[in-house]
Formats: C-alpha cells, sequence, structure tokens
C-alpha cells in the first residue's frame, strides 16, 4: 500500500529484541518506503534480559519530554518485561506535556501497555498496535495490519467491523485498555487511569482461559468494570487446553464475567498478539454497537498524522 513518507522514532522500554534480524528488516522496509528511521541503536541494546540499562530505558520515554521537533511515530522495538520497572522514574507528567495536542503518534503494545495507561492518565491518547520486530518485520507482512495502522493514525474519524456472538449492544463511552496481565498489574498502583463508562478492550498472550479469568475477577472485585459500559476481547493466542479443563475454555470465561457484571461482552476482534491487529487509539470515544452477529466500533477525538 502507498503511504505518505513519515518521521519513526523507536524507543526499547522493554525486553530485549531476541529477533535481531526482524528487527533490521523492519528498518530496511520503512526505509524502502520512503520512511526515516530515527535511534536504530537502541535495536541492539542490551542488559540481562532487558533492551539497556534502567537509565537507558528511562531515557527512552523521559527524552520525549525534550524533544525540540517531535517524529511524526515513535514505535516500540518490543514488548516482553520492563515497563513496569521503568514507572517511578518516569516523567509522565513531562512527557505529556511536550506530547499531548500534538499530531504524534505513540505506537505499540503488550507490556507497553503499562506505559500508555499512566500516558492517558495524563490526557495523550497513544495507538495499541504494531510493534517494530514482530510486526513490521514478520516473515510475511500482514496486509490488514499495515492498512489498520496507517487508517488509524490518519483517520480522524475510524470504524472496525468484525463478525461476534449475536447479541444487541450499543454503547457509547472511553475506549482504552490493552494488554490484560499489564492493566491488572496496574491495580492499587497510582498508574492506573480511573477510566468511567469506558469501553474496555483487552488482549493478551500464553495466558490460560482461568489466568485471564482470574485477571477478569481481580478487576471486577476491585470496582474496574462496574465502571465500564462494554468489553471487547481480541486475541488470546498461545494457550493450550488439556484434558482436564473438561470443556473449560474462554467462551466459559466469557459467560461468567457476562453474567457477574451484567455487561456486554463483544468478543473476536482482531486486536492484539496476532499477526492481523488492528490498531486502537486508547482514549478516544467509541461508539459501539452489534447488531445480531455485526459488530462495530467507530472511534474519534485521536491524534492524527498531518
Amino acid at each position: 500500500m502507498s503511504v505518505t513518507p513519515r518521521t519513526f522514532q523507536l524507543i526499547a522500554p522493554s525486553g530485549y529484541c531476541h529477533n535481531q534480524q526482524a528487527a533490521s528488516l523492519a528498518v530496511e522496509r520503512l526505509r524502502n518506503q520512503g520512511h526515516q528511521v530515527l535511534r536504530t541503536e537502541v535495536i541492539a541494546r542490551r542488559e540481562q534480559r532487558f533492551a539497556g540499562n534502567e537509565a537507558e530505558r528511562l531515557q527512552d520515554i523521559n527524552g520525549l519530554a525534550q524533544l525540540h521537533n517531535l517524529p511524526d511515530i515513535i514505535l516500540a522495538v518490543r514488548g516482553g518485561y520492563g515497563a513496569t520497572r521503568l514507572l517511578p522514574g518516569l516523567d509522565f507528567a513531562g512527557v505529556a506535556a511536550r506530547l499531548r495536542g500534538n499530531p504524534v503518534a505513540l505506537c505499540g503494545h503488550s507490556d507497553f501497555t503499562a506505559i500508555q495507561l499512566p500516558l492517558l492518565q495524563h490526557g495523550v491518547i497513544s495507538f495499541s498496535g504494531p510493534m517494530l520486530a514482530g510486526n513490521f518485520g514478520a516473515e510475511v507482512l500482514s496486509e490488514f495490519t499495515l492498512e489498520h495502522f496507517w487508517r488509524a493514525l490518519t483517520s480522524p474519524k475510524l470504524t472496525l467491523s468484525w463478525k461476534t456472538q449475536p447479541q444487541d449492544v450499543d454503547v457509547t463511552g472511553t475506549v482504552w485498555g490493552g494488554n490484560l496481565a499489564m492493566i491488572a498489574s496496574l491495580i492499587g498502583t497510582p498508574w492506573l487511569p480511573q477510566i468511567e463508562d469506558g469501553i474496555l478492550v483487552i488482549e493478551d498472550v500464553n495466558e490460560h482461559p482461568f489466568r485471564v479469568e482470574r485477571m477478569l475477577l481481580q478487576l471486577a472485585h476491585s470496582g474496574i468494570l462496574a465502571r465500564q459500559k462494554a468489553i471487547v476481547t481480541g486475541s488470546f493466542t498461545g494457550a493450550t487446553l488439556t484434558e482436564y479443563d473438561n470443556g473449560y475454555d474462554f467462551d466459559s470465561v466469557w459467560t461468567l464475567i457476562r453474567q457477574l457484571t451484567g455487561l456486554p461482552l463483544v468478543t473476536d476482534l482482531a486486536f492484539g498478539h496476532h499477526w492481523d491487529t488492528v490498531t486502537l487509539p486508547l482514549g478516544a470515544q467509541g461508539h459501539l454497537q452489534v447488531k445480531g452477529s455485526d459488530s462495530t466500533l467507530t472511534l474519534s477525538g485521536h491524534p492524527t498524522l498531518r
């Protein structure tokens, strides 16, 4: 697909990029499309399992507050684990003051959710979407992912459509969420935004249904789900069910959460750790409709690239 050349700035606040070849391929592809890719040196950084030491990874985020010229897109190299370590030292207020109101897209998912949600608390709408190595550096690029990425970053009003279990839903609210494990890890900390009348969109990887249920119950018991208008589930990949589960699966989890909360729970959005993923602006206004098995989520109010 043809897109306007943009400036990308790479950040690596989480895990070491173990697939260096994929990251290099992603940079090559972006540059071949006419994009400028800055700070590629963060790709090779390593300290134990992390993408550099604490100071280096903190500076990836805190340094955004001092940027004279903002890039078009600030892109996480990969997820993994590591962002949670940085939370006490991150200058969320300073970064938010620099980014807020500017046409810049801060994009990533997975572990990066732990940075995106505190920024949302400070009024920064970021994008839960593809990352450098896993998506732009995939052996076979997903046209679905690329098309939804560029559409989210350039469309003031964006509508996603997909098939789900038949029901009747019509709600509006603030779209937020991301990786479920990261959301759960922020409960009881100063870094989880208190979203009222929200549309909570969740995804995860390598989490068995009982772990997903346990995290959702934690959100329910802490009062978070009671403040939401609806839940949308993305992809939950990498879990292996066994004979011991005896029919207990993700559908069992969704049924329990519906019964417990009374909330509409809309499944099967292509979002998360999968080759095909939409890009969601976290903090945008959303209108969720389901008629029969046809779902739409219309998003607006998010920053778009000029």
